[in-house]
């Protein structure tokens, strides 16, 4: 079975998300509510309603695309009669999703993956003080030339490649200063397109190293069983299923590359012909195109999506 279940990561979030699955399916209502009894917060109310500023915040954003992703997994897993390891090989998510994977594969609880991505949320805003950070976007360009762009920018200061998306587009982050450097030099070495990106803190960078200790010490009071399926995790863009190992890339993330197109060349290489991105948005199944089109992609978020996607399994 050459299929992989994938979560989507931050800025697939939309007032609005997970209210259709809600409306059709009790197994939907039940991951929505058990994410709010685990917060101890109406997240569900805010994805319903907006608005659109505060759903945006990194501490809501996090866990409320967690709860899409797991409240579409568990109806997939009802309605289908099947469990997650009869319906995929293998399991990866961009970034926060990495939790959703985790959670979809039985690794961590529900309640711990919201509480550990509330967390995450909070630490990764307060690492870097407001206006100290900030990421750009690269379009057009390879790793290697983004390292090189970053190298040169510098001057003492952080820049990093923090996700390799594929199809040419490498985001960087890193101090404001040398982010703004780098898009400047990077119009120089015929990089068709370098732009900032509008995001509340520099994500995946040596910056993030206070969240990365904050999340460490989470990690530490988290019981995590081995997944059910194996996960392909960001910064290595190799299987894992021990849980020791688990936590210590978890917390490497924080601050690390986050290698997407590698983690698809990987899962294709172990034989996944199917990306399933489960939950709201189709980021990744577009990234996917860009990547390498002999991967079909489909994104299944909403009843409709799912109806179709039962006829396959």
């Amino acid at each position: 079975m050459g299929r992989a279940f994938v979560f989507p990561g931050q800025g697939s979030q939309a007032v609005g998300m997970g209210g259709e699955l809600a409306a059709a399916f009790p197994a939907a209502r039940e991951v929505f509510q058990e994410v709010d009894e685990a917060l101890k917060q109406n997240l569900f109310r805010l994805m319903q309603e907006g608005p659109e500023a505060d759903l945006t915040l990194t501490e809501n954003a996090q866990p409320a695309l967690m709860a899409v992703s797991l409240a579409a997994v568990r109806v997939i897993e009802k309605e289908g009669g099947k469990t997650l390891p009869q319906v995929c090989s293998y399991v990866a998510g961009h970034s926060l999703g990495e939790y959703s994977a985790l959670a979809a594969a039985g690794a961590l609880t529900l309640a711990d993956a919201a509480r550990l991505l509330k967390l995450r949320g909070q630490a990764m805003q307060k690492a870097v003080p407001v206006g100290t950070g900030a990421m750009a976007a690269l379009l057009g360009a390879e790793v290697d030339q983004a390292v090189a762009v970053c190298a040169e920018a510098a001057q003492g200061e952080v820049v990093e490649v923090a996700n390799d998306n594929g199809g040419g587009q490498v985001v960087i982050s890193g101090h404001k200063e040398a982010v703004a450097r780098a898009v400047d030099v990077a119009k120089t070495k015929g990089i068709k397109r370098a732009m900032m990106l509008s995001v509340s803190a520099p994500f995946h960078c040596a910056l993030m190293r206070p969240a990365a200790d904050a999340m460490e010490e989470a990690l530490d009071r988290v019981a995590l069983a081995p997944p059910l399926v194996p996960v392909v995790a960001n910064v290595t863009a190799d299987e894992t299923s021990d849980p020791a190992r688990i936590k210590a890339l978890l917390v490497r993330q924080v601050t690390g590359r986050v290698r997407w197109r590698e983690c698809v060349l990987a899962m294709k290489a172990k034989g996944v012909e199917t990306e399933v991105e489960v939950g709201a948005g189709k980021v990744l199944t577009g990234m996917l195109k860009r990547i390498d089109k002999d991967v079909a992609g489909i994104a299944v978020g909403t009843p409709a999506d799912i109806e179709a996607f039962l006829k396959t399994m």
